[in-house]
């Protein structure tokens, strides 16, 4: 797997190119997801291989970033053989950063970007960048209240299988360390009303996650694999999986080496988790308000 990501004003996309042949699936557990072509990883779908995985700020406007993906890819002979030929499978999900960003969303030439950098193998920088440029987290007690969120990473090895796992925390909880503290959260009162009046709004606020692996899997493990990855959600942001959140988590495997499929899952609990909190870095470094 190769990423790389593409930063604008306070908005950006990261896009994970995946090796020819990889199977991937997806499950989305927030209530207000943005996303597209989720439905066609569903193991009762017929397609099996996932050219790219794109995560972008913008909202629903920011999933045109994976048309850029997509020309990208036709350009080099990849996607589904079909009698017009082959069209890229460019599964895609978004944050909610627009109040960051001013309104502005990134689009196919950012797209575009990100997988040329990603081909050129280009590092893969993290913190308030790509997809997590205008993220926050920490708004469950008041947005005024919030923190920067941003990009994460973090990867294990079970024998000869490699998991690695890439988040975009803009998440409405607070992320939090082994023991629950707080790493970065709310900067509201000990006291203070949890979901206050006026209600928080729907859709602002979501967790985004691709596991990657060298992994022989099948589909339906796959989406096992998704199901872990939102564990580690669980353990890593508190609240999680809110009805405000779109918290979405991609799996893709390579099938290069055989693994057992019960470690496997254990191992992207605890990665996902790790990348969660690398997350919070983020705010460390961009100081305790968005955008600063």
């Amino acid at each position: 797997m190769r990423a790389a990501s593409s930063t604008g004003a306070g908005t950006g996309v990261t896009v994970v190119l995946a090796p020819e042949g990889t199977v991937g699936s997806a499950e989305v557990r927030g209530g207000a997801p943005a996303t597209r072509e989720t439905e066609l990883l569903d193991p009762a779908r017929l397609v099996e291989h996932v050219d790219a995985v794109v995560l972008t700020g913008g909202s629903a406007f920011g999933l045109g970033a994976a048309d850029g993906v997509m020309r990208f890819l036709a350009e080099r002979g990849r996607g589904l053989t079909t009698s017009a030929g082959p069209v890229p499978i460019v599964p895609a999900a978004a944050i909610f950063d627009l109040a960051t960003s001013g309104g502005a969303y990134p689009g196919p030439d950012d797209g575009y970007a990100a997988a040329l950098a990603a081909e050129r193998g280009e590092p893969l920088e993290t913190g308030r960048v790509g997809a997590g440029a205008g993220a926050t987290v920490g708004s469950w007690k008041g947005r005024d209240h919030a923190v920067s969120g941003g990009l994460g990473s973090a990867a294990v090895h079970d024998g000869t299988a490699v998991i690695g796992a890439l988040v975009v925390v803009n998440a409405l909880g607070d992320i939090i360390d082994t023991h629950g503290r707080v790493l970065a959260g709310s900067t509201a009162p000990d006291d203070a009303l949890a979901f206050p009046e006026p209600p928080l709004l729907a859709g602002e606020h979501t967790t985004l996650v691709v596991v990657a692996t060298n992994a022989c899997l099948t589909k339906p493990e796959c989406l096992l694999v998704a199901q872990s990855a939102h564990l580690g959600l669980g353990r890593s942001i508190h609240p999680s999986h809110t009805r405000y959140d779109g918290d979405t988590a991609f799996a893709l495997a390579t099938g290069v080496v055989d693994a057992h499929l019960d470690r496997l899952r254990l191992a992207v609990v605890d990665t996902v988790a790790a990348a969660v909190r690398a997350a919070a870095g983020a705010a460390a470094r961009a100081g305790s308000r968005p955008g600063r």
